[in-house]
């Protein structure tokens, strides 16, 4: 089976490479005029207008001109400062002289690419990446100064280079670190080597920058609300930018939900999926199907995997992705590994890797107000079609597992997965459904599954399936009656991960990616009280006569019936709506309430609807003239059908269609 999301990266780093092939420098020339820079974001994402940590495009400033510096001077150094419409949320690394330091980079021309010549001193695509280790002052006084070095021939022409040395060409920092503030992100002391010859470029790429998009707020059209960016340059040189302002990325909705039934044949009722207080519970065999939850994608990279996966690793690896402007449609962005070189002696430590997500796209379903006694299940992957159906395989091109908690990392290369319940995978045709058990507390339980698989250039759908189980007990009113609500969304979100406060923030601590919860709560599945409706045709007890009634409870049978108890409401009908209901009272297990019209209802004529909240209710009715001297007849009460008097042990011949 072709593995099209392969494919897609692999075309989209032969595209970068043609491109860098042809924009290089190259010589011609000794003076292109005065230094001016041109911003632009060649490929603005779509954005997940539910993200707080959303990877907005890569900004470049191509820029031409200017003149030589003196060869063994300190090159120039400017400000570069990325404002948005929100908040910056890269990354926090509190490392590299400044607590605010972030995975944040600005790249000078594209080092690091592959595939082109052998590295050559200075900046360019084939010269290593080195990163400064300053980002208080950058390439500044006191940082990781690079200073400007004799002109080497490049493509047929000359340039000069940036070197780590004053006196000898040597490889000078071309990475720098943005220390962001608020809705800022700035690269201090980056140094600005002009290009000076005709037809030659320098090239700045600004990457890793996120974005707490969720800060928003929604409104037009999807996809044609703008997140815009604005490029400002400060400090000793001066720096004209053609187009600061661009758009980084275009913003809508990244997630639609849904509830089907179990059998996925249809929308969940409004009231949820209904199960009888009295059963069945199916507590002796595999739990019963409720729900079918749908997470759909409305564009087609709205579901990442950790990292974009490789002919040998999966989407949770642990890989360098750091080709300059590589497109990898991963919750990850540019990827910097600990132990990466940096100027000075500095190294990438520590477990905030630069760019590294912590985990890919996760979706949660919240469940709340479960009635007591009920047990939930969910499947463990996403099911190829509904609750009666076996889960997707894991080399499935649409893929996704079941995790432990909103915030757990991946690590060594897998996801927190865990394992199905022992005793409850229910075996189905042509495979295995494997299902775990969620652990309840006051009533609520979470479960959340972790993209694995994904097809950039598809709109997907997940399915994850729900069942139920519980011990049927009506007599001691078990389960009582209820409905459990549910939640979709992406994961994870305040509150319970993190406040809405601090995860609209840049973080040191706080796990990426992270999400704002937009969703709805929905019915999932409710515990209905038995009951049996009881038609009553013909009441009277006026011009002489009465009607005597008894309601018989017959959930006591030697069929081994669950005995239940309840009371009765008998509603009176004669055409004029003024005649009150009365209530029975419980009525035990095998014994018999009984009544006369007279007392009940004085004066009536019409009939009579006794709504028992037991199942198997039988009613008889006595009409006789007062003492049953001359005129008496008796009848049976119609049960009217409500779906909830089959007797377990017999057949379901007591019911009749009203």
């Amino acid at each position: 089976m072709v593995d099209f999301r392969r494919w897609i990266t692999a075309l989209a780093v032969l595209a970068i490479f043609a491109g860098l092939a042809s924009a290089q420098v190259s010589g011609g020339g000794t003076n292109g005029g005065p230094l001016v820079c041109t911003a632009s974001v060649a490929v603005p994402p779509a954005l997940r207008s539910e993200g707080m940590t959303e990877l907005i495009g890569d900004i470049v400033l191509t820029c031409t001109g200017g003149s030589a510096s003196a060869v063994g001077s300190a090159i120039p150094t400017a400000n570069i400062t990325v404002s948005l419409g929100t908040q910056v949320t890269s990354r926090l690394l509190g490392a590299f002289s400044t607590t605010n330091s972030s995975e944040a980079l600005l790249l000078i021309d594209e080092p690091g690419a592959s595939g082109l010549p052998a590295p050559v001193p200075g900046f360019g695509p084939a010269a290593p990446q080195i990163l400064c280790a300053n980002a208080a002052v950058g390439s500044g006084p006191g940082g990781c100064t690079v200073y400007a070095q004799n002109a080497v021939a490049v493509n047929g022409g000359t340039i000069q280079v940036a070197s780590n040395s004053a006196t000898t060409i040597t490889n000078g920092a071309n990475m720098f670190i943005g220390n962001v503030v608020s809705n800022q992100v700035t690269f201090q002391g980056v140094p600005i080597l002009a290009p000076v010859s005709a037809g030659v470029q320098r090239i700045f790429r600004i990457t890793n920058v996120r974005a707490n998009v969720a800060g928003l707020g929604g409104g037009g059209l999807p996809g044609t609300t703008q997140l815009l960016a604005s490029v400002s340059i400060s400090g000793s040189t001066s720096l004209p930018v053609n187009n600061p302002v661009q758009i980084a990325g275009f913003i809508q909705q990244g997630l639609t939900v849904g509830f089907r039934n179990s059998n996925n044949s249809g929308a969940l009722a409004t009231g949820g999926a209904a199960f009888n207080q009295c059963g069945p519970g199916n507590t002796s065999g595999n739990p019963l199907g409720a729900a079918v939850l749908t997470y759909s994608e409305n564009f087609g990279t709205a579901f990442k995997t950790r990292v974009a996966p490789t002919a040998t690793t999966n989407g949770q690896a642990v890989v360098v992705q750091n080709i300059p402007g590589t497109i990898y449609n991963s919750e990850s962005g540019f990827v910097l590994p600990a132990g990466s070189q940096a100027s000075f002696g500095g190294v990438v430590t520590g477990t905030n890797v630069i760019g590294l997500a912590d985990y890919g796209t996760r979706l949660k379903a919240v469940f709340s107000n479960i009635p007591a006694g009920v047990r939930i299940f969910v499947s463990v992957t996403n099911l190829a079609s509904n609750t009666s159906s076996n889960s997707t395989q894991a080399n499935a091109p649409t893929y996704a597992v079941l995790v432990n908690g909103e915030t757990t990392p991946d690590a060594n290369g897998a996801a927190p997965q865990l394992a199905p319940t022992t005793g409850v995978n229910g075996s189905v045709t042509g495979g295995t459904t494997a299902l775990y058990e969620l652990q309840i507390a006051g009533g609520s339980a979470t479960a959340v599954w972790e993209v694995i698989n994904t097809i950039p250039a598809t709109n997907e759908t997940l399915n994850f399936g729900v069942w139920t189980q519980f011990t049927p007990n009506p007599g001691n009113n078990s389960p009582p009656p209820g409905t459990a609500m549910v939640n979709l969304s992406f994961a994870p979100t305040p509150p319970v991960a993190f406040s809405a406060s601090a995860g609209s923030q840049a973080s040191l601590t706080l796990t990426i990616p992270r999400f704002a919860d937009t969703s709805t709560a929905r019915n999932a599945l409710a515990i209905n009280i038995c009951q049996t409706l009881l038609l009553f045709p013909f009441v009277t007890n006026v011009s002489g006569f009465d009607t005597g009634l008894a309601i018989a409870n017959t959930s006591t049978d030697p069929v081994g019936t669950g005995a239940q108890n309840g009371a009765c409401v008998l509603n009176w009908y004669d055409g004029t709506g003024k005649v009150p209901s009365v209530n029975t009272g419980n009525i035990a297990t095998g014994t018999v309430y009984t009544t006369l019209a007279s007392t009940s209802a004085p004066g009536f004529t019409g009939y009579m609807m006794a709504l028992c909240n037991f199942q198997y209710a039988h009613g008889f009715a006595f009409i006789s003239d007062i003492g049953a001297r001359n005129l008496a007849m008796g009848y049976l009460a119609l049960v009217v059908n409500n779906g909830s008097v089959a007797r377990s042990g017999a057949p379901a011949a007591e019911s009749l269609a009203h």
